[in-house]
């Protein structure tokens, strides 16, 4: 299992916005071939930063089949107008099981 993390600061005011369409965007990950589940987190101290975590199968999962598929792109244009800026995206690996 791998752990997509993207840092994502929005725009101020598009808040709810972003919101609606990342709720919107679920059907992409839920039918995207070894997307085992997605959650979106608010900054509570910064609360136009959000933390988008994936959780793939692989990471080609993530870098080569998503991002090469139409769903990347229909994610793309229903959020990527309210990014204020790129976001900055990470891969991780199990180092220690948790309880």
């Amino acid at each position: 299992m791998i752990l997509e993390s993207a840092v994502i600061k929005v725009k101020a005011g598009m808040e709810d916005e972003f919101e609606q369409a990342v709720a919107k965007a679920l059907p992409l990950f839920q039918r995207a071939p070894g997307c085992i589940s997605m959650q979106l987190l608010r900054g509570l101290e910064e609360t136009l930063t959000y933390l988008l975590h994936v959780q793939w199968e692989t990471v080609e999962d993530h870098t080569v089949h998503f991002r090469a598929s139409d769903d990347f792109q229909e994610w793309r244009r229903l959020v990527g107008h309210c990014f204020d800026g790129p976001p900055h995206v990470s891969h991780f690996d199990v180092a220690l099981p948790g309880f």
